[in-house]
């Protein structure tokens, strides 16, 4: 064995004392995942959701959206949508206070100039003293790692504020889609009402015909004229509509929705609207790790559990140095020559021993803080639970209820043929006709309505799953 001689001893002190200062202290909590309070399962999933081996998560937006025309929509609002940009924004806030949170760790250097000129306490006459260095002022030696826990935190903000733009972004490509199919479905009731516009004011003709030659009574043309009235109201409300709920998807285009879109929207039909793949909903489990949001609320737990770290650090001493390297002489040509360097070195240790309970306030204000976050977390995820199974709900039910409105469309289809052609051979009442109509107009209506919710509970599934965030349409929102 090899004698340990002093110099080897004092190099190898020196070194532990190095790596002390390196890694410090920590007194943040050891971080445990709080558990899921969700069941294991969905209430309205299958065998087949449960044993999903792909998550919805890494199926890109492109792939799931087929029409080349929202494809166009989700581009522009990736591009110009103001929300989107700012969330981008806040991430780069984010990383700068984590930049400034971790340069703390390291000293400042500064140069140094000064010039002074004062009287001789002993001869009272007055001289100059010249000064240009180098100088470290009050860096904090982190024994206890307050600031690496405040870096932590700042780290774990900083990850936070990518996830909450990762869940803007999935949020932003669901509206679109869902806005574009609500802009084809005002199409289609604008076409619905046009056409029951203009039936009425057929029937208002033939009746006031009929009336003329005393086939029919005065009280029949009135209550064609008060049908007609209330279709040419429903047709102003639907035209109102349709322009409202373009201005909002321009809002999150925005921009204008684009001359040639819009003009294709005239023929489109939510019964040939561009088909959506089927998609597993997996576990709830699975939830935690590619919902955004959740991830957003881990990691503003992490940074709570972190801030109670810096919070128990400041019970204990600070320990900062300040050091100065330079050269002082009391003539400017002298301050580089031979003789004039100085070095200062000083210490200094800060210890709590009075402040009124701050540092114990502030500890129980972060170990609460750390609660609240808790909670943020536990909520957010019996949010994503509720919304994944409000939209398997729906995916259970809503064909049967679109199956029921279109036999029901094709009922009082024929019901109102027959109604008419009794009606013009005096077999049946108009009474009977104008009830016809009525309910063929609302089941028209009503199909189109449920059209349209069942491909926006497609795009709501999608959504709540994880999906509609990638690396390519991060790259086009930061590239516009």
């Amino acid at each position: 064995m090899t004698k340990s001689t002093p110099f080897t001893a004092a190099r190898t002190t020196a070194v532990a004392f190095a790596v002390l200062l390196a890694t410090g202290c920590s007194f943040i909590p050891t971080y445990e995942r709080p558990a899921a309070p969700v069941p294991t399962t969905y209430p309205a999933a299958d065998a087949a959701d449960a044993a999903a081996s792909t998550a919805v998560a890494d199926i890109d937006w492109q792939d799931y959206f087929t029409d080349p025309r929202l494809h166009t929509l989700i581009n522009l609002a990736l591009r110009n949508n103001r929300d989107q940009h700012m969330a981008m924004l806040r991430v780069d806030q984010a990383r700068a206070q984590f930049d400034i949170q971790r340069a703390a760790e390291y000293p400042a250097v500064n140069g140094i100039g000064s010039f002074t000129r004062q009287p001789n306490t002993s001869t009272g006459k007055y001289g100059s003293a010249y000064q240009v260095g180098l100088g470290i002022t009050s860096w904090e030696i982190d024994f206890f790692g307050r600031i690496a826990a405040l870096k932590e935190q700042a780290l774990a903000q900083f990850l936070a504020t990518d996830e909450a733009r990762k869940a803007a972004q999935i949020s932003l490509v669901s509206t679109v889609a869902s806005g574009w199919l609500t802009l084809v479905a005002d199409e289609e009731l604008l076409d619905l009402s046009r056409r029951t516009l203009r039936t009425r004011e057929e029937s208002v003709q033939l009746t006031r015909l009929r009336l003329t030659n005393g086939v029919s009574s005065e009280l029949d043309l009135r209550q064609a004229e008060s049908l007609t009235e209330q279709a040419r109201a429903t047709l102003a409300q639907q035209e109102r509509q349709r322009m409202q709920d373009e201005n909002a998807m321009a809002l999150v285009l925005g921009q204008p929705l684009p001359a040639e879109i819009r003009a294709s929207l005239t023929a489109s039909r939510l019964a040939q609207a561009a088909p959506m793949q089927a998609l597993p909903a997996g576990l709830p489990s699975a939830l935690l790790e590619r919902r955004p949001d959740i991830r957003q609320a881990e990691e503003q737990l992490i940074a709570a559990n972190a801030n109670i770290g810096a919070a128990r650090a400041a019970f204990f001493p600070r320990i900062a140095l300040t050091a100065q390297v330079g050269t002082v002489s009391s003539e400017l040509s002298g301050l580089f020559k031979g003789g004039s360097w100085a070095f200062s070195l000083a210490p200094q240790a800060a210890l709590p021993i009075f402040d009124a309970g701050r540092n114990q306030a502030n500890l129980e204000a972060a170990q609460i803080g750390r609660e609240i976050a808790v909670a943020q977390y536990e909520k957010s995820i019996q949010t994503a639970f509720r919304e994944v199974a409000d939209a398997l709900a729906g995916r259970a039910t809503l064909q049967m209820q679109l199956d029921a409105q279109q036999a029901q469309a094709r009922s009082d289809t024929r019901r109102f043929e027959l109604s008419d052609l009794r009606y013009r051979n005096g077999v049946a009442s108009y009474l009977d006709l104008l009830d016809a109509q009525r309910s063929l107009f609302a089941s028209e209506q009503a199909l189109v309505v449920t059209r349209l919710q069942k491909l926006q509970n497609q795009v709501a599934l999608y959504k709540v799953l994880g999906g509609g965030w990638s690396q390519q349409s991060e790259k086009l929102a930061a590239h516009p």
